[in-house]
């Protein structure tokens, strides 16, 4: 497989992405982040995506989550707008409006054992207009022939066509998942061994689901189809906590949704996730250092590349 290895981006490159807001700027022009996450057995997943994404600059933050949740993340965040998942219906929505970006994270913290995610993540695929980032227990749902099928319609209707069922989704796919979730996703689409070959299954993923994939490790990987992978090795096992990832995704989240290009978002995010991770640990140690510390370091993480 012909893929193009790039080393990860400056401070002074990254920099140049962050996007501060114009004097005359509102919530809405700042971006509106759409969260469909955190299940009745895991609302703090919820919870943590929506720190990342408001500490990353989302003017707007509405999640979408099970029922039993609502509770938890209100309290967490009074400033986030909290609904329940079932009024989720991404077919009303409009296209974003010129200065007013969206996008949409689904999945993080998705129970396995419960179907109820299932609808959301297809209807989500078949119907969001803007940016749609896969977490977590959604990647799961997203690695069966239907998931296939809808990320490839989506795709046409990014290009400017619509789908077999009329889909008139027009904004990319993102996939973040971890080795393991990698692992599901190649299955799903039946992919060959890599073996230690990192960088070409996350190139043979990007391929399969027509998406950007940002596969997350101890040297993060962020794939698109044309085979140009970009190596993010700013991690640091701080990061080797539970929840550090639904921060990432909601980081991630907030800059597609602040309108940065996918790429770019996940370059930015990765390195924003990775700095917090170090400013965390270097005032709390190491073993210290937990994902809800990961969130409220960002604005270290964001000074650090603007030295």
């Amino acid at each position: 497989m012909d893929i193009t290895l790039k080393l990860g981006r400056s401070n002074e490159a990254l920099a140049a992405l962050l996007p501060f807001p114009a004097a005359e700027a509102n919530k809405y022009t700042r971006g509106h982040l759409n969260l469909v996450a955190g299940s009745a057995a895991y609302p703090g997943a919820a919870c943590l995506a929506a720190a990342g994404a408001t500490r990353a600059g989302a003017g707007y933050t509405e999640v979408f989550c099970a029922g039993k949740s609502m509770i938890t993340v209100r309290a967490w965040m009074p400033s986030l707008v909290v609904r329940d998942w079932r009024t989720w219906h991404p077919a009303r929505l409009e296209a974003p409006k010129p200065g007013h970006p969206t996008a949409c994270v689904i999945g993080c913290g998705f129970d396995p054992e419960d179907s109820a995610p299932e609808p959301l993540v297809m209807k989500t695929l078949r119907a969001f207009p803007g940016p749609v980032l896969i977490d977590g227990g959604a990647l799961a749902l997203l690695a069966t022939p239907t998931g296939l099928r809808l990320a490839a319609e989506r795709a046409q209707a990014a290009a400017g066509s619509t789908g077999e069922d009329g889909a008139a989704a027009a904004g990319p796919l993102i996939l973040t998942p971890h080795g393991g979730e990698a692992a599901r996703l190649a299955r799903g689409a039946r992919l060959p061994s890599f073996g230690s070959d990192v960088p070409a299954l996350a190139v043979a993923i990007a391929r399969a689901y027509e998406a950007v994939v940002v596969l997350k490790g101890p040297i993060t990987y962020i794939a698109t189809a044309n085979g140009t992978v970009e190596a993010m090795d700013r991690g640091t096992a701080a990061l080797a906590k539970a929840g550090t990832g639904d921060v990432l995704a909601g980081i991630l989240g907030a800059l597609l949704a602040q309108g940065l290009a996918p790429t770019d978002a996940a370059a930015l995010g990765c390195a924003l996730h990775a700095e917090a991770g170090r400013a965390a640990a270097e005032q709390l140690t190491p073993i210290c250092v937990t994902a809800e510390d990961v969130a409220n370091a960002l604005p270290a993480a964001i000074r650090a590349l603007t030295k």
